[in-house]
């Protein structure tokens, strides 16, 4: 991944690489407790909706993040990676606001 040297914390690579290897444990791992998931303004809240989120839409269909490149925001990362699997294909923005029990709020947009 392209970045600064501290643009990307720990968290939202192991949430990236648990995306690409199509672990949903280990993506839901990455998540505080009441993290929420943003998906170009449907918001899925906490581990059991983003679960039902990812299997139908993420995960589930064999998503693969690439040519990523990470750059730092208030409070996370921007991510902007090319999207490919079975669902949604092309570039996207993938915003993580991390805190200290883990990824808050993934907000996805183009």
């Amino acid at each position: 991944m392209d970045q600064s040297p501290d643009a990307v914390p720990p968290i939202v690579a192991a949430a990236i690489a648990a995306a690409n290897a199509h672990d949903t444990d280990a993506f839901l791992d990455a998540f505080a407790p009441g993290g929420a998931v943003d998906d170009w303004g449907r918001v899925f809240t906490g581990p059991e909706a983003i679960r039902g989120w990812s299997d139908r839409e993420f995960i589930g269909v064999d998503v693969t993040l690439g040519d990523l490149r990470g750059d730092p925001v208030d409070g996370g990362v921007a991510v902007t990676a090319q999207v490919g699997g079975r669902g949604f294909n092309g570039p996207s923005t993938f915003t993580f606001l991390v805190g200290d029990a883990g990824i808050e709020r993934m907000t996805i947009t183009a």
